[in-house]
């Protein structure tokens, strides 16, 4: 057995041992067995005291959390159904049918602990991706191989990653060749070849060739880490069904304890028995309470939040991934999202010319900047020093070089006439930019670049996710923005400034995804109903404003995440019908006929469980492949301009 194979096992065994090591797991396990030691010695004809200290056992090993959580939350003024259920439980002792209050509670302890199951499961879903990077890296230095912790690398350090060990950091590979399954981490379901220059993954695993790599991340800050601390807040916040349907459920739960009391009250003033008003009115309080309502949320929306973090997309909370499914049209930035944001310079400008704009350009974060310094230097160009930098988002940048004012903008941002070179670089398809020494013109540079493989599907597959033709949002010239649209299938707004690009999203009347990478589409990113940022050529501000981030810039994802997230939308109101069609059932039944209190319970817990692994279905890989078809099949919306 190779030593990856036995880290798979001992990662699967460790998921297999998770479930016993919750609390609520193991006192359900006694619970039930106490309840069925009693059935035994009751049926046995062992004494009555016998069979009684058994069921009484049982109630305390599966009711005593439960009450102590209830009597805390009365100390909070809040009223929690937990208690309710052991209230119930103990007044059917009260009358003489412990049975069936030990049945209660059996089943009340068991619906528990597998809810609990099912949280952790969620959680271990990603957490799961830590046990997959390795705790020992081989770092490089000066020839000499050393095995240190992987919490001892540092941005710069360069590692050895052998054929079939797992990749210890984030790294940019050195030299070697190999190929690297990282469908852990993006979700590709084929080994993807990895070359000098490539990026690798903390996590993913290494075939047949040996890599040199140098770190590029702190291994605190590797896309696993960050998959897991994402998804980590997301299940931290909650979702606005979920917190509007906990604010109704405190008066809810008021006014069901007041109807039972009344259920209880009422019929021993018209002579009714003692014992059946009881076990009547205990049965609607079973019956009522909502829990199977306060579960039906979040689990669909936490399981697609796993699901899309495993195959490349981090949402950062549950209300992100409500809004995605409600998204009605999608707005795209052009250089670095819909292009590869790897710009080249096109022509042979001045040396002088293009000296100025790298040594300028040189501290900008921008694809367009980062090509010009490129062109420079693979003219083996001197850059001056430059002091004073400032990006001017959607305009360009400006920079103090050997005492000149220089500024490298785009030709929307220069006041006066424009040279005639601009129109005819535009024309051609390509991007101008204009720099500028002391106020005056000094010469123009022209810049192409490369739209993604991928772009003509995944327009199309979103004009039949959203009905909308998607619209195209860049500062760019007006010629390539439109060649660009035109072969995209896009509406365009081109030659922006970052406060344009939110008018521009607030005017439309659907509820707007705006997808970005740059400093420049912020402003927007914010003003939109949500959005979402590419994960590697992305700025920090821009990763920090977006609610969701693709891992490996694949724009395939978005139209998937779309799907995936309409989907988890459908199961919550799937599981808001299930849930209160049963307590509708129930509740009718006892009301009108009786309903055996074990069948009534039976059914709240029922319900409570059917609603939790209806939510849970959305974890399985099939959830995100189903997704991908439905993306590709599209859905009849209507767009409103």
């Amino acid at each position: 057995m190779t030593g990856v194979e036995q880290s798979e096992r001992s990662v699967g065994a460790q998921r297999r041992r998770s479930a016993w090591s919750l609390d609520s797991v193991r006192w359900a396990a006694v619970a039930l067995a106490f309840f069925l030691a009693g059935l035994i010695l009751q049926l046995g004809g062992a004494p009555q005291i016998v069979w009684w200290a058994a069921y009484l056992a049982c109630y305390l090993a599966g009711g005593w959390q439960s009450a102590v959580d209830g009597v805390a939350a009365l100390g909070q003024r809040r009223l929690d159904v937990d208690l309710l259920m052991v209230l119930a439980a103990l007044g059917a002792a009260g009358i003489g049918q412990v049975f069936d209050g030990a049945l209660l509670i059996v089943i009340f302890a068991t619906s528990g602990a597998l809810e609990d199951v099912a949280t952790r499961r969620t959680e271990d879903s990603v957490r799961a991706l830590l046990d997959l990077a390795p705790e020992r890296a081989v770092r490089v230095d000066r020839g000499v191989e050393t095995e240190v912790a992987v919490a001892e690398l540092r941005v710069g350090d360069r590692i050895l990653v052998r054929p079939g060990e797992r990749v210890s950091a984030d790294a940019e590979v050195l030299d070697g060749t190999s190929d690297v399954d990282q469908a852990g981490i993006t979700g590709e379901p084929l080994p993807v070849a990895v070359h000098v220059g490539d990026e690798i993954f903390a996590g993913t695993l290494n075939g047949t060739g040996a890599l040199h790599a140098e770190v590029i991340r702190d291994p605190s800050d590797s896309v696993v880490a960050r998959i897991v601390a994402m998804v980590g807040q997301a299940s931290a916040t909650k979702a606005r069904t979920q917190l509007f349907i906990e604010k109704v459920e405190q008066r809810y739960s008021m006014v069901m304890v007041g109807a039972t009391l009344a259920l209880f009250t009422v019929p021993l003033l018209f002579g009714a028995d003692l014992r059946s008003a009881l076990l009547r009115a205990m049965t609607f309080m079973i019956v009522a309470s909502p829990c199977a309502l306060v579960l039906a949320t979040m689990p669909p929306l936490l399981s697609a939040i796993a699901t899309a973090g495993r195959h490349g997309v981090l949402v950062k909370s549950a209300v992100a991934m409500e809004r995605l499914a409600t998204v009605q049209a999608v707005a795209f930035d052009k250089t670095g999202t819909l292009t590869t944001g790897l710009p080249r310079v096109v022509g042979e400008p001045p040396e002088n010319l293009l000296a100025l704009a790298a040594a300028a350009e040189q501290l900008s974060e921008h694809p367009l900047g980062r090509a010009i310094v490129a062109a420079a230097r693979a003219r083996a160009l001197p850059i001056a020093t430059a002091s004073r930098f400032r990006a001017l988002p959607g305009r360009g940048v400006e920079a103090v070089v050997s005492g000149r004012r220089v500024e490298v903008l785009s030709p929307a941002a220069v006041d006066g006439r424009l040279p005639e070179s601009v129109a005819e670089l535009e024309s051609s398809g390509a991007t101008a930019v204009v720099v500028m020494v002391d106020g005056a013109c000094a010469g123009v540079i022209g810049l192409r670049d490369t739209v993604r493989e991928e772009a003509g599907d995944v327009v199309a597959d979103l004009r039949r996710t959203t009905g909308c033709p998607p619209l195209l949002l860049t500062g760019d010239n007006r010629c390539a923005a439109v060649r660009l649209a035109d072969e995209l299938g896009m509406e365009v707004r081109a030659e922006l400034l970052p406060d344009q690009k939110v008018a521009a999203v607030r005017a439309r009347a659907e509820r707007v995804l705006v997808v970005g990478d740059g400093v420049n589409d912020a402003p927007a990113m914010a003003a939109a109903h949500v959005s979402i940022a590419m994960g590697r050529s992305g700025s920090d501000v821009t990763l920090q404003t977006a609610d969701a981030i693709t891992v490996r810039d694949d724009l395939a994802t978005i139209p998937a995440v779309l799907a995936l997230a309409r989907r988890a939308r459908r199961v919550v109101i799937a599981n808001l019908v299930i849930a209160a069609s049963f307590i509708a059932v129930l509740v009718i039944w006892d009301l009108f006929w009786h309903l055996p209190l074990p069948l009534g319970v039976a059914g709240h817990e029922g319900s409570t469980i059917i609603v939790a692994l209806n939510g849970l279905r959305l974890l399985r890989d099939k959830a995100w492949r189903s997704a991908i078809r439905q993306s590709r099949c599209g859905t009849e919306n209507r767009c409103r301009a």
